[in-house]
């Protein structure tokens, strides 16, 4: 059959063959096979030839236009997967007059777009969208078969997705920022996971009706599910959020800069979100939910609770060696840092020396706990009580003995955070008070927000010029240049095993505002961090 032939789909759903003779019996026997039985033949061997591309793509694209799911799966290497969800693309998302067009071939992949219909109780929308599928060998059969994703049916699926078409399980919500502004996935893609959450939970509550959708629903049942075609209008509750629409548009420009990169703004004199945005592959809001070592941003604790216990003060001493030794771990600093035996805390935190803040975590009275202790009572981390009316990580600062009492010190060993973390701890040593990030109202469904006593002002202030310094002497010195304002930053790079470049992480503050970011194999903190954390803060700040 040419391509130009279209075959009406029966019904408006794929037909599944369960038995019988001729190809239904064919495929029992491909299905077991991985895809494709074989004909005694000698198998074949190599990639498909571009013949076998094109012969391969044309029948899997005719079978899925006709709604023949278990043919369809039958010319990939995954018939039972395929076949599933085949069949629920007509069945359960009552897609059908399937036309399909093919792109270019580009060696075994072929670009291809799909033009639909999707029809529940009658009401009908047109659907299109673009994927691609790539013919591979098969392991055991020889034939060329479609190599299976999920991500062939629509590029949003990911494995254990399907797609339906039903009322929506919550109304749609109408976000708006803190000016009015309405919030959409469209302008402002980051937010994509952030308002299904939010309207997941408060869809309800913000005094919308449901309507009807084309949506992916996923495997994991605390993911809400991803609209996609809107088929029936309901209407949308109005949600007020924290966020700012200047400062988001800021951050997501910002994070498109560096792959695999988050940055959070928040609001130190009131806890309030004003922006979360992530660029990652996999969509996963790390910003608010990632745990990973936080690098030398991690100091800031460390030196508050050194300050705190009466080991040192700002301008007290914290020699900087070349290498620190702790229970038979030795620490080093950067390459290219030049040793100071009489260094300040001040100088010490100003070049992120680890050595530094190695020598001072066994003076007495500190012990395995305490920056345990100083991270959850005075900077509200590592309890799992905040509630910031989305799905989140408040970070995990454990009692640790042994070489990891030293490496939690300097963000390493067992230190676990993310961006919204380290933008609320620079909240916290900037003012002295620790205020729960938050999205949306605490009002909205009386939640309640976590608390801790926060740091003396004494200690803040030292923390508050520390920081300072470091913006305009020290490691942040380059990323902060042409900012204004009151202004204070920390850097850190933390190291993850198996990889041969360092996570990039950055902290900083400019008036009343906070933000941190990191990037996934970023480097030095003010490499690709800084940057991210700067724009924020100059349209911020």
């Amino acid at each position: 059959m040419g391509r130009g032939v279209k075959v009406a789909v029966i019904g408006g759903v794929f037909a599944v063959m369960v038995g019988g003779a001729g190809y239904g019996a064919y495929n029992v026997v491909s299905a077991l096979d991985g895809g494709g039985g074989s004909s005694g033949s000698e198998a074949k061997s190599g990639p498909p030839d571009k013949d076998e591309v094109a012969e391969t793509s044309e029948k899997f694209f005719t079978a899925w236009e006709k709604g023949d799911a278990t043919t369809a799966a039958s010319y990939t290497n995954n018939a039972s997967i395929a076949g599933t969800l085949l069949t629920a693309y007509g069945e359960d998302a009552h897609i059908g007059g399937v036309e399909i067009t093919p792109g270019t071939a580009a060696g075994t992949s072929v670009p291809f777009t799909v033009k639909a219909k999707v029809s529940y109780e009658g009401t009908t929308k047109p659907l299109s969208y673009r994927s691609t599928l790539t013919v591979v060998r098969g392991e055991t059969s020889g034939r060329a078969l479609v190599d299976w994703k999920p991500s062939v049916v629509h590029p949003d699926l990911k494995d254990g997705d399907t797609l339906v078409t039903t009322e929506s399980a919550t109304p749609q919500i109408q976000a708006v920022g803190r000016n009015g502004t309405v919030l959409t996935k469209e302008k402002y893609p980051s937010l994509g996971p952030v308002l299904a959450t939010l309207r997941e939970r408060y869809g309800s509550q913000a005094g919308g009706t449901p309507g009807v959708e084309l949506a992916v629903r996923h495997t994991v049942a605390s993911t809400p599910d991803t609209p996609l075609l809107t088929l029936t209008e309901g209407k949308p509750g109005k949600l007020e959020t924290t966020l700012s629409a200047s400062v988001q548009a800021a951050a997501e420009k910002a994070v498109k800069r560096y792959g695999e990169s988050s940055v959070v703004a928040v609001k130190p004199s009131t806890g309030e979100v004003l922006a979360v945005a992530n660029n990652r592959r996999d969509g996963f809001n790390a910003a608010f939910q990632g745990r990973v070592a936080p690098g030398s941003t991690m100091k800031i604790i460390t030196a508050a609770m050194l300050i705190d216990n009466g080991v040192t003060s700002m301008n007290g001493p914290a020699p900087c060696p070349d290498t620190a030794t702790w229970q038979s771990q030795t620490f080093k600093n950067l390459t290219g840092m030049q040793p100071n035996e009489s260094a300040t805390l001040a100088n010490t935190f100003m070049r992120s020396c680890n050595t530094g803040f190695i020598k001072l975590v066994d003076e007495k009275p500190l012990t395995d706990s305490s920056l345990t202790e100083e991270a959850q009572e005075r900077f509200g981390l590592g309890q799992d009580n905040w509630q910031t009316g989305i799905v989140s990580f408040d970070g995990s600062v454990p009692a640790s003995g042994g070489p990891d009492r030293a490496a939690n010190a300097i963000g390493q060993g067992q230190v676990q955070m993310n961006p919204l973390n380290m933008a609320s701890v620079t909240a916290t040593a900037i003012t002295g008070e620790f205020r729960q990030p938050y999205l949306v109202p605490f009002d909205l469904d009386d939640r309640e927000p976590a608390t801790a006593k926060g740091l003396p002002q004494g200690t803040a202030s030292q923390l508050k010029q520390m920081m300072r310094l470091t913006a305009t002497q020290g490691t942040a010195v380059n990323a902060m240049s042409g900012l204004g304002g009151d202004i204070g930053a920390k850097t850190g790079s933390a190291e993850v095993d198996g990889r041969a470049t360092s996570d990039s992480w950055f902290t900083g503050y400019r008036n009343d505002v906070a933000a941190a970011a990191m990037a996934q194999e970023g480097g030095h903190g003010g490499d690709a961090a800084g940057p991210i954390v700067a724009d924020v803060l100059r349209v911020g700040g």
